[in-house]
């Protein structure tokens, strides 16, 4: 889908909420709003954005990961296989669609994920064991990870999966670098990601935000707040970079973030 396909879509969704072929009273319609976090049912952090390829596009992460992460999987569906237990709700289910709280769940959740072998039911279980000993709801959507609170779910996450000190220390590197990508607000709800340029998390350039306020939730240049996708395009339409760079006044490399960012698995 274009750019201004996109904006489209997210304009009616806005205005007229996603197309579902499910009844409304029947629609299967999740609340993902973080308890205390104070706005109204309009604030546009809750509401569905974003479809499930685009979503998982936006974190990089696979797609079948993602669906994997917010559906999970009937036993039943699948012969000898274990059933799998969502860990993200999507604000609505049939179709998938994702709000910028579930993107932030979703990037998070990558951070712990970087060796895919790691059964869910860890997380899950790291999850709650740290939410009721903290008292606190929405574990990815809180600040309290950067504090020595997510230190207590670390810790019960690698004792479950067993990781080795060396694991351990790797694997708290890799969630921090996640976090450092995420900005708060001031009742400390995330409210601007940093996604990383590629699939790899390393380095700390952070020249692309998605920021539900701008661009209708789409990736755009922290310089300016240009859509990466509109800049992609014109280069894809015969533009040269350095003309593209000059009509939006950018230094070439941010462009060049901005292809990279685009087109990375």
């Amino acid at each position: 889908m274009s750019c201004a396909g996109r904006v489209l879509a997210s304009s009616l969704t806005a205005l007229i909420g996603p197309f579902s072929p499910v009844p409304k009273s029947t629609a299967l319609v999740q609340n993902t709003s973080p308890r205390g976090a104070k706005h109204t049912k309009h604030d546009a952090r809750s509401q569905p954005t974003y479809h499930l390829a685009e979503a998982a596009r936006y974190v990089k992460v696979p797609t079948a990961t993602l669906r994997l992460w917010a559906l999970g999987r009937d036993a039943s569906s699948l012969i000898g296989r274990r059933a799998v237990e969502p860990l993200i709700k999507p604000v609505l289910k049939a179709p998938a669609m994702f709000s910028f709280w579930n993107l932030i769940e979703a990037h998070v959740l990558r951070g712990l994920r970087s060796d895919h072998k790691v059964p869910l039911r860890a997380v899950r279980k790291a999850v709650r064991y740290a939410e009721k000993e903290l008292n606190i709801d929405n574990l990815f959507l809180r600040r309290e990870l950067s504090t020595a609170n997510g230190r207590v779910f670390l810790e019960r996450y690698g004792k479950l999966i067993k990781l080795s000190a060396s694991g351990q220390i790797a694997l708290e590197k890799v969630f921090e670098a996640h976090l450092r990508r995420v900005e708060w607000d001031e009742n400390s709800f995330p409210i601007r990601l940093f996604p990383f340029v590629s699939g790899e998390a390393a380095g700390e350039e952070k020249p692309v935000l998605i920021d539900s306020r701008l661009s209708f939730g789409r990736p755009v240049l922290r310089e300016g707040s240009i859509s990466t996708c509109s800049l992609v395009e014109r280069l894809d339409a015969g533009e040269s970079l350095n003309d593209v760079a000059a009509d939006y006044e950018l230094a070439p490399e941010l462009v060049e973030y901005a292809v990279l960012y685009e087109r990375a698995a």
